[in-house]
């Protein structure tokens, strides 16, 4: 009995240490496998915080601001663009529209030559309007004017990326991004107030696109520009 119990208790403790060690390991697996998903979690959060921080970075060194755009304008010093244009008229039952081509060249001339429905051809030359119509010639100062004034230092300042002669003229606010971008200018003068409340000019890139003139007393017009090929500009 004594020889037995002897041999009984050793075995009993193998027995028990091998029990003792083998939860371990199954504890140990179970650990493992518990927390071996957490390390990719954590390096990919890491990763994604790291891309996160690049692309902050990047969108702040490419943000579409107003300095950018006048200096993408400010780079073609002509061009020449088909027309259309659409007016809405208290005093008309219709919208009235338009349509022909529009040249410009830095730094301040500008024409605008309608073929559709009749033949009217517009120069501007620093601050003096020559109008042909109906076998008519016209020369003007645009300081009488200041509708048609608005209307055209809007599209000159904005074609020459002149920022400063754009400010001191209107309030400027500009939206969106390269890519399709808005411009609106509020008039600064009271006088072309009573005239004209905004002027907002889309466009894409170093491409003006439209040019939508909203006058005081409720009057509109939209002008949509076509960029012609450079070899039907020259």
């Amino acid at each position: 009995m004594s020889a037995i119990r002897r041999f009984s208790r050793p075995f009993i403790g193998q027995r028990l240490a091998r029990r003792i060690v083998a939860c371990a390991m199954s504890a140990g697996a179970v650990t493992a496998l518990t927390f071996a998903p957490v390390a990719p979690s954590l390096a990919a959060q890491a990763t994604q915080a790291t891309q996160a921080a690049q692309s902050r970075q990047t969108a702040d060194t490419t943000a579409w601001t107003l300095d950018r755009l006048m200096s993408a304008l400010a780079q073609h010093k002509s061009g020449r663009a088909a027309f259309t244009e659409t007016k809405y008229l208290a005093i008309a039952s219709q919208p009235i529209e338009s349509s022909g081509e529009l040249v410009f060249v830095a730094p301040d001339h500008l024409e605008k030559n309608t073929l559709v429905p009749k033949p009217e051809h517009l120069v501007v030359d620093g601050d003096m309007l020559t109008v042909e119509r109906n076998q008519h010639k016209y020369t003007l100062a645009l300081a009488r004017y200041p509708e048609l004034g608005a209307f055209i230092e809007s599209i000159r300042a904005t074609l020459t990326g002149n920022r400063p002669v754009l400010e001191q003229t209107y309030q400027v606010a500009l939206t969106g991004s390269g890519e399709n971008w808005t411009l609106t200018l509020t008039p600064r003068d009271s006088r072309m107030l009573k005239a004209v409340s905004a002027i907002t000019l889309e466009g894409t890139g170093d491409a003006l696109l439209s040019v939508a003139i909203q006058q005081a007393g409720g009057d509109h017009s939209l002008m949509r520009l076509r960029p012609l090929p450079a070899s039907a500009a020259n």
